[in-house]
């Protein structure tokens, strides 16, 4: 058992490192490498650091200032198609082109964020933009004109429990609630939906449902949904019974809400798409936190039927993690590492293959990725849409910058993507949950 004095001094690190925080000055290590030695297939793996409170280095979310929008890689342009709205967080595309967008945030977690490092939580979240309460609701956005602007927005559906991932199958409408799969009935054209949802598996979730995004995507022939259910802590802290279904990929029977645990020891996936031509399932996946602003690098890898990642107790493969109790070295030597890595603390989100030829040819195969952006980094990592090439059904070189500028000069947060989906005439659309919006990036060949 740890002592008073831990204790004590556990306490006034948390009140220095807060105060701090406060004024805009990080608390922690320091980045020794370069963003881009933990990219790749084979990134650099420093040793860990630990230290008596978390790297802390928020960027306080301030949004977008008048006639302030990010900035697109040469070649592209970007418009908002909605502004407004209230923290946007997921976005689907229907069969006729309407966009949906998730406006969402966390739960209420009574048991989540307590103690000392709960309380640091809570700050840092809370400056981070996340800290509002959730519209609970989905939004339909129009663009009948083609001018890459919205001109219709209408609430699709409300009274829904901290929504994030959405699937069409046919005419059955699926959401992923925080706590729950839900269907709908729709018909293709109606701009809202009232009848009263039909549950068909529960989540994950309670009282502490420390990862509360849970996405969904379905197989092309409608007959299963694939579900993600990030941890319920970071490296396992609360003992792995409250792990339970989590850190995994649930595959669901839409029909009877039969399941089962797809792939496991994924600490927090969230974006899924089916690869072109391979048409093999890819995720993007935010790794650990706490030892060390190089480590763990975050990634996206393709996930097969029955294997095993790594989390808690290892990252990146056979890396051992000594902070979880007891070791597993049973379960580490058969965890398989992810196919490549996006950069320690980039926080991915949103995940979106590219599609069609509307975009510049640099941009047509691969993987756009939305990062939410650090806080245990210094500096900040992330805060941007980047674009992974692949070639022969795998990612090829270093993430290229696609849409920028989230970050103010002074480290300010004027937006944080999140969701990321190809519009139904090949632009991609990005959903900005600090900014309140969604934008639009196009090409010159995009109408």
């Amino acid at each position: 058992m740890r002592s008073p004095v831990f204790f004590a001094r556990a306490w006034l690190a948390a009140v220095a490192c807060t105060a701090i925080v406060g004024s805009l000055v990080a608390c922690g290590d320091t980045a020794l490498l370069p963003p881009e030695a933990g990219m790749g297939a084979n990134p650099t793996l420093p040793q860990p650091k630990k230290s008596l409170i978390p790297t802390v280095n928020i960027a306080p979310a301030k949004g977008w200032p008048e006639g302030v929008m990010p900035t697109p890689m040469t070649g592209l342009g970007v418009t908002a198609l909605a502004s407004g709205l209230d923290h946007p967080r997921w976005v689907y595309v229907l069969p006729n082109g309407d966009v949906l967008v998730a406006e969402s945030n966390a739960p209420p977690k009574p048991e989540d964020g307590q103690g000392i490092k709960g309380w640091i939580m809570k700050k840092v979240m809370g400056r981070a933009g996340a800290g509002v309460p959730s519209a609970n609701r989905i939004t339909l956005l129009r663009d009948a004109d083609g001018d890459g602007k919205a001109e219709t927005r209408e609430v699709f559906l409300q009274n829904l429990n901290s929504p994030f991932g959405m699937a069409l199958v046919g005419n059955d409408f699926y959401v992923a609630n925080t706590d729950a799969v839900v269907r709908f009935p729709y018909q293709p054209g109606q701009t809202s939906i009232t009848a009263a949802p039909v549950k068909v598996v529960d989540l994950p979730a309670g009282p502490i449902n420390h990862h509360w995004t849970k996405n969904m995507i379905a197989n092309a022939d409608g007959s299963k949904l694939y579900v993600t259910v990030g941890s319920n802590s970071n490296v396992g802290e609360r003992g792995m019974e409250a792990e339970t279904g989590r850190a995994a990929i649930w595959e669901v029977d839409p029909k009877t809400g039969a399941h089962r645990v797809y792939a496991s020891g994924l600490r927090n996936p969230n974006g899924m798409g089916w690869a072109p031509g391979s048409g093999a399932l890819w995720t993007v996946v935010n790794e650990r936190d706490e030892i060390g602003s190089d480590l763990v690098p975050d990634y996206l890898t393709s996930v097969r039927d029955g294997v095993f990642y790594g989390w808690p107790y290892s990252y990146f493969g056979q890396n051992v993690d000594d902070r979880v109790k007891p070791p597993r070295p049973d379960l580490v030597s058969q965890a398989v590492s992810p196919d490549y890595a996006l950069g320690s603390h980039v926080a991915p989100l949103g995940m979106v293959f590219s599609e069609g030829n509307a975009l510049p040819p640099s941009l047509a195969t691969g993987a756009f990725i939305g990062e939410h952006g650090s806080w245990n980094r210094v500096p900040h990592s992330g805060y941007k849409v980047v674009f992974v090439p692949f070639l022969n059904g795998l990612p090829s070189g270093l993430p290229v910058d696609v849409l920028t500028g989230f970050l103010s000069a002074e480290g300010h947060a004027y937006g944080r993507p999140v969701g990321v989906a190809m519009d139904k005439r090949g632009a991609l659309l990005v959903a900005d949950d600090v900014g309140n919006a969604v934008w639009r990036v196009s090409g010159s060949r995009t109408k």
